[in-house]
């Protein structure tokens, strides 16, 4: 059988690795042995399911591959955030991504910081929601990943059993890839996946409602918004998804969520100099998440090619924590890495595109 025809064992539930079991001639509870393999074993190859009788695990290899594959190129920075880029587009790895090799390479970007490891993944290769601040965007859509493509990424780094969090802030939009990214979190969080709790994932979106609302009520994972700014029309000048899903009523949504206990809501809130980093900006943005619960990451934005804005500077970002601290809401100036190996989205994937 032809190698681009298997199907990735990576990303299957038990129910879909009984039937898979079932096809080899084997008993249920070989399911159990293949999920433990995977997930907690970090199996690479069929072979390595020794438990397997040697007919099975060769009938399974004809038609099945463990789903793993290792980056094929990483940038490591001085201050310890490492960037992988994944490729999804040969025909070999074409059960990473929707669509027979429709994608291109994605990115993974470690960060280290004390006791915490935390990895950001990409849901899709490229982007469709077109914020002009941002280089995935800029390269186009190129196709979601699958299950598999999600949590190679979280399998396959070097560091990939130290990890304490996952982000999902990478390449992509995860509610414009909903499924994949719901089967994803499933098996991060279930006893038979890695059996991670909820609360070490964060899901980023740019608040595509249709889809958030279920990623809310079926999971108990973090959310994080990026808002960017609290004034519907310039932040339609910033991001296109605006017209189609208003930032207020994204809010007014997420009001009815209770992010006082089992999970955390978080604002993204790049800052460029003169754009949106005034008093008057931040006192907008209080009224825009009064009621939510939702905390504030203030990010310094990092320079893409032919993009107007600046990065605000250090005092204008203490001074807009600051009046948010004082309003009510509690903001945080979250830490520059990885700038020496150009660590925003995309510019790796950028740089290597064919």
């Amino acid at each position: 059988m032809d190698s681009n025809s298997k199907q990735a064992l990576l990303g299957m539930t038990p129910s879909e690795l009984e039937a898979v079991a079932a096809e080899a001639g084997l008993r249920p509870f070989a399911a159990r042995q293949i999920a433990r393999r995977i997930y907690t074993g970090r199996a690479t190859s069929i072979d390595e399911m020794t438990e397997l009788p040697r007919k099975a695990r060769e009938w399974m290899a004809e038609r099945y591959t463990v789903g793993r594959e290792a980056p094929r190129l990483e940038s490591r920075s001085s201050d310890g955030t490492v960037k992988f880029l994944f490729a999804t587009r040969t025909p070999e790895t074409d059960y990473l991504v929707e669509g027979a090799g429709g994608g291109r390479d994605v990115e993974a970007v470690y960060i280290p910081d004390r006791e915490r490891a935390t990895l950001c993944v990409s849901s899709q290769a490229g982007c469709r929601m077109g914020c002009r601040f941002c280089m995935t965007g800029r390269q186009g859509f190129h196709g979601s990943l699958t299950a598999a493509g999600i949590l190679n990424q979280v399998l396959s780094i070097p560091e990939s059993e130290s990890l304490t969090n996952i982000v999902f802030m990478g390449m992509g939009e995860p509610m414009d890839n909903i499924d994949p990214v719901m089967r994803a979190v499933e098996v991060l969080t279930a006893p038979w996946g890695l059996a991670w709790s909820p609360k070490r994932i964060t899901v980023s979106s740019i608040g595509k409602l249709d889809t958030l609302r279920q990623l809310l009520d079926e999971t108990k994972v973090h959310v994080a918004i990026s808002v960017h700014s609290p004034f519907p029309s310039e932040r339609a000048g910033l991001m296109p998804v605006e017209r189609a899903f208003p930032v207020r009523d994204v809010m007014k949504v997420l009001r009815d969520y209770d992010f006082a206990h089992q999970r955390r809501l978080s604002a993204e809130y790049i800052m460029w100099r003169g754009i949106n980093d005034d008093m008057a900006h931040a006192d907008a943005l209080a009224r825009l998440l009064k009621g939510t619960g939702s905390r504030v990451n203030l990010i310094r934005f990092h320079a893409i090619p032919d993009f107007e804005g600046e990065p605000s500077d250090t005092s204008a970002m203490e001074a807009f924590r600051d009046r948010l601290n004082a309003l009510g809401v509690t903001a945080t100036i979250r830490a520059s890495r990885g700038e020496d190996i150009e660590a925003a989205c995309g510019m790796l994937a950028g740089e290597n595109a064919e």
